[in-house]
């Protein structure tokens, strides 16, 4: 237990079991479960945690209340790492109302079916609940990234309490820097939603805001525009960095060969940052991530069955189910007897918004020939070109 403000606490609790978050994502330095307490003339607790952590929550909520029981628990979003000790709460404290908006209460009927929900408070979009010197005011916000989803506003101390807005991986006993796997979560969970995150941001503009405290990752308490901003270039599918970022795949050595000349040749034009992924092996969250932060990217893969190579094209699904946009690419394609991989990714990416395709593309049939280095060479001249 943390105390924040003289009136809020911090509950969570961190969790270095998982290995992979939602399943998909790998988190070496494991999860933080958010949980927040309220207490004025009324007590109000944010959220709960992951049913692996339940018992440790609990202990940390009783030690936060110092006796007193809960009169509110404030239900912002329903995945189950925030939503699965919902039931233990209210069979420990069985005078709580849970509050929560009508799709919340559908999906706790859904989650616990035989759970009884004796006292609930229905809320809408702006609706404020009255702590005593606190007051809550929830500001929704659908498909961020579920559609029940809310947050809540405190309005005497100027907190908002994020739900996964603002989140990052990784848990809060392990040091590292924010923007790194908060770009990761974002563009891994929410980053389809980025319309609804602009929704969002719309709102909080009309709020004066001190601090924010989300449901993973640290509470953040200073220089909030600094999260604020990146959030908005985010969402917006801006570039957030100039940078190159390569992802290819490699059967038997020759694309790696064409990836590997052409960063020593982008060195030598003086690309600045670049960054390489190959994508059989790598962890491709971080290849999504850094195919989102740079303005330029580029793809090199084999023909696989007259078709994409399947790491290459999983990836590019990733990228496009995610908003892909306003970025130069290029590619790269390697077939012996008939190379169609750039063929495919082209059909992939024709519905990219803003999107430029670098002309002319590379198409090595099977080794690397003289004419192919030439155009490696040439490739990275125009990546490094201004506007290209």
């Amino acid at each position: 237990m943390e105390r924040l403000t003289d009136g809020v606490c911090y509950v969570g609790v961190n969790d270095h079991q998982v290995d992979l978050f939602e399943g998909q994502y790998i988190v070496p330095n494991g999860m933080a479960y958010n949980s927040y307490v309220i207490l004025d003339d009324a007590v109000a607790v944010i959220d709960t945690v992951d049913k692996s952590k339940t018992e440790e929550w609990l202990g940390q909520v009783e030690q936060a209340l110092s006796g007193r029981c809960p009169d509110y628990l404030v239900v912002q979003h329903m995945e189950p790492d925030h939503s699965a000790s919902i039931e233990a709460f209210v069979k420990k404290y069985p005078s709580v109302t849970l509050v929560g908006n009508a799709m919340t209460f559908l999906m706790i009927g859904q989650f616990f079916p035989g759970m009884t929900v004796e006292h609930k408070q229905v809320v809408k979009d702006g609706d404020v609940l009255s702590l005593g010197g606190h007051a809550l005011q929830f500001v929704f916000a659908p498909m961020v990234h579920w559609p029940e989803v809310m947050m809540s506003y405190e309005k005497t101390e100027k907190i908002l309490f994020s739900a996964d807005g603002f989140g990052k991986f990784g848990a809060l006993d392990v040091q590292e820097e924010w923007a790194c796997e908060a770009r990761r979560y974002y563009f891994g969970i929410v980053g389809k939603y980025g319309a609804q995150v602009q929704n969002v941001l719309k709102k909080a503009a009309g709020l004066e805001i001190r601090m924010i405290c989300p449901l993973h990752g640290p509470v953040l308490k200073e220089d909030l525009g600094y999260y604020l901003n990146l959030y908005d270039v985010w969402s917006s599918y801006r570039p957030e960095a100039e940078g190159i970022c390569i992802c290819y795949t490699s059967v038997y050595g020759h694309t790696k060969e064409a990836v590997d000349l052409l960063q020593e040749e982008l060195h030598r034009a003086g690309a600045g940052k670049v960054s390489c992924f190959d994508l059989a092996r790598c962890d491709m969250a971080e290849a999504v991530e850094d195919a989102f932060k740079y303005d330029r990217l580029v793809l090199a893969t084999t023909t696989y069955n007259t078709d994409i190579f399947p790491f290459m094209k999983t990836f590019l699904h990733h990228l496009l189910e995610r908003g892909y946009q306003k970025r130069t690419v290029a590619l790269i394609e390697n077939g012996t007897w008939a190379p169609s991989a750039a063929k495919g990714m082209r059909e992939m990416l024709k519905n990219a918004r803003e999107l430029t395709v670098l002309e002319p593309q590379i198409t090595i049939r099977s080794a690397l020939s003289q004419e192919n280095r030439e155009q490696i060479a040439q490739l990275a001249l125009r990546l490094t070109t201004p506007g290209c």
